[in-house]
């Protein structure tokens, strides 16, 4: 491939092969032959001038970057569809086009065309005003569009033309924010319910279980779904139980009872149990991709604060119209009265808030942070109480093994972490890849000589191995649930050999036979995000675990942390929230595990950790997409950043527009000046409006944003 270098700094690289290179599917075909390489992160095409932005790990690896340039042919380019990056991104660059489009043919008309047919052209674009209006004061609505319609006819008939190609001007602006902004919500929300699952579980024939690519399983194939995953085919359920989240689907939260017989659909999530379901839709026939197509073609799908601020802005309309209808009954002054109509606080309304809430998302989408909707960032803003799980939150997402402990000799230690690792495999926790990952290291091959596998929320995991029942979990699960009895020299070489490490126990047949330590300290960073987070207005900062009392305060006293709960179990995180809520508190719960799923749906806004368990990341209203918890700090700034704009801009817009209905009253200006005013104030407060709320934005990246607004337009 012929290519360009356009821009090479960091870990960013441009590059540009000219506009008949590829076509816009070839390129999303080249972004997935580039992503197929670990160390490439994200890749961006854009078939109008060839351009390809490559974002990698490690300028180590740029040399094998322009390898893999340099040996790309035609036989490569092959058409495929986009990623949801991909499609966030052509939104933006559609509106950026859109909108320099709009701004040059402003520019050209008003230089270049004769008064005349500029006149023309203002009258035929008033029509859709006036019509609009109309149609609200028919209809007996008084609204923006009723106000809108009003200034307009009112300065056609004044004959000031001018004025009201303006106004009409910043209306067209504000109407492409609104569908950009209704377009990024739905690809935000698209992107949250797309499926990402690479491999599945496949029953073959004889019954056991193996791992294949999830693009090899057809119609007709069994797969098993083991508790705490998405489940991502649709099918009818062949054998097991489970209580199934259909939240995605149905909006309720309560889990639904599924067993042979049942249908099952894709996206959904089991709470509890197994199943072994018959596939019957995969991949775009799933019901899930049929709703993700109804909201790709809904019309009414709208941030939250963008809705509040329309019906702010039509709230003010009545006002506004009482004030010109004053104005000319008491001074008879038609031109004062139009002075008073052309102040149109809608506009500036209807242009500053989308562009608040625009700049938001951008800014959280470049920290690598999911927003699922507008109201959950302004709940983050309010919010005076979070609540961390700690494993795998608070403490390090890779826990490891540091020790395996046989506890009689019927069983060396590497048999215990053998039947160990067979059995937690099938569990997407960190204590489970920890111990399957270790067993990896050791060189150890483990089977499938268990038969069922029940796992016991937030306790641990019972089956049978080599016909004798084994348990495998926490202290209380062994020892208080499971009847497990423990002798002194047990319990004496447990307290000599595991005091500062997290234990998983292991019974079999009734008598204890293992322990795994695994170590799994705080976060380096914890403290410091816990300490800013109490400065930013977070006045309670509570640690839930399942862990040990002893653990558990060692953590919370390395992490400055005065409030904690310790061997805590899933619905005690929940009912703590909801008593959290009840004293009116505003709670964000931050979590990952499958067992953190119930605290999380019941907090006003909730957050998930970039290695979180599926239903974790199903259940969270914000996901953080790297493993930072300095992002929750981010978040704060960027959410209360957010909502102080839109304020500050309400008040801004209700001092300068009363201002100049002030005016207009008394004749102090014309209607041309009170115009010109208005739309240079509203476009200030919407330029303001798109200032980064944070303070660390890098230089380089303003840097490659404007090369990419250039590319754009």
């Amino acid at each position: 491939m012929k290519y360009r270098v356009m821009y090479d700094k960091g870990t960013r690289l441009r590059v540009r092969s000219g506009q008949w290179a590829f076509t816009k599917e070839e390129g999303y075909g080249l972004a997935s032959l580039l992503l197929e390489n670990d160390f490439i992160h994200e890749v961006y095409t854009s078939h109008r001038n060839g351009s390809i932005l490559i974002y990698y790990d490690d300028v180590k690896n740029k040399s094998k970057i322009f390898n893999i340039l340099n040996s790309i042919t035609m036989d490569d380019l092959v058409e495929a569809e986009p990623s949801q990056l991909q499609v966030s991104k052509e939104i933006t660059e559609e509106f950026i086009f859109k909108l320099f489009k709009m701004i040059g043919n402003r520019i050209f008309g008003r230089i270049f065309l004769p008064i005349r047919i500029k006149n023309i052209l203002t009258l035929i674009r008033a029509s859709k005003y006036i019509w609009a209006g109309l149609d609200s004061l028919t209809s007996f609505r008084i609204d923006v569009a009723l106000l809108d319609g009003a200034a307009v006819a009112g300065a056609l008939y004044m004959r000031d033309l001018a004025p009201a190609s303006s106004m009409m001007f910043l209306l067209s602006i504000s109407d492409e924010l609104e569908e950009y902004t209704v377009q990024k919500a739905k690809s935000t929300l698209k992107d949250s319910l797309a499926l990402n699952i690479d491999t599945l579980w496949v029953v073959t024939e004889d019954g056991s279980e193996e791992q294949r690519p999830a693009l090899e399983v057809k119609k007709g194939d069994k797969i098993k779904i083991h508790m705490g995953d998405v489940i991502p085919v649709d099918g009818k359920v062949i054998d097991g139980e489970a209580m199934v989240n259909e939240a995605s689907m149905t909006g309720e939260p309560l889990a639904v009872h599924k067993m042979s017989g049942k249908t099952v659909h894709a996206g959904t999530v089991i709470e509890e149990g197994n199943l072994i379901v018959e596939v019957f839709s995969i991949n775009k026939e799933t019901r899930l991709n049929k709703i993700i197509d109804l909201i790709e073609n809904s019309e009414d799908l709208k941030a939250d604060a963008h809705s509040k601020a329309e019906r702010l802005a039509d709230s003010i309309v009545p006002y506004s119209l009482l004030a010109t209808a004053l104005t000319y009954l008491f001074t008879g002054n038609a031109t004062k009265a139009l002075s008073v109509l052309m102040v149109d606080f809608s506009c500036a309304i209807k242009l500053t808030t989308p562009l608040s809430i625009i700049s938001a998302m951008r800014e959280a989408s470049d920290n690598r942070m999911m927003v699922k909707g507008g109201k959950f960032l302004e709940k983050y803003a309010t919010a005076d109480t979070i609540v961390f799980d700690k494993t795998g939150t608070l403490t390090n997402a890779s826990p490891k093994v540091v020790h395996v402990f046989p506890m009689t000799k019927r069983y060396t230690a590497e048999e215990i972490l053998r039947m160990a690792a067979c059995i937690e495999e099938h569990f997407a926790h960190s204590i489970a890849t920890a111990i399957v990952k270790h067993a990896e290291e050791e060189g150890i091959k483990h089977e499938e000589d268990h038969s069922e596998v029940e796992y016991i929320v937030a306790h641990g995991i019972a089956t049978t191995y080599d016909d004798k029942r084994v348990v495998i979990g926490s202290r209380h699960f062994l020892f208080d649930d499971e009847g497990i009895k423990i002798n002194k020299r047990q319990e004496k070489k447990i307290k000599k050999e595991v005091e500062d490490h997290s234990v998983v126990y292991m019974a079999i047949d009734g008598k204890l036979e293992g322990l795994i330590c695994i170590d799994d300290p705080v976060r380096e960073e914890a403290k410091y995000v816990i300490e800013e987070l109490k400065s930013l207005g977070i006045e309670n900062v509570i640690m839930l675990t399942g862990d040990s009392e002893s653990g558990a305060k060692s953590s919370a006293e390395a992490l400055g942390i005065t409030e904690y709960k310790s061997q805590v179990l899933p619905e005690d995180k929940s009912r703590i929230v909801e008593e959290l809520k009840a004293e009116g508190k505003t709670v964000i719960m931050v979590g990952d595990g499958i067992n953190d799923s119930p605290a999380l749906a019941a907090a006003d806004v909730s957050v998930s950790m970039k290695n979180s368990s599926d239903i974790a990341r199903e259940v969270a209203d914000i996901s953080l997409l790297s493993d930072d918890l300095h992002d929750l700090v981010t978040l704060r700034k960027l959410s209360v950043g957010m909502f102080d704009k839109i304020n500050t801009n309400y008040h801004r817009i209700i001092a300068v527009n009363g201002t100049l209905l002030l005016l207009g009253v008394f004749g102090a200006i014309s209607p041309s000046t009170s115009s010109m005013v208005h739309n240079l104030s509203t476009m200030l407060f919407g330029a303001l409006s798109t200032k980064s709320v944070l303070d660390d934005t890098k230089n380089e990246d303003i840097e490659v944003e404007a090369i990419e607004v250039a590319d754009a337009v």
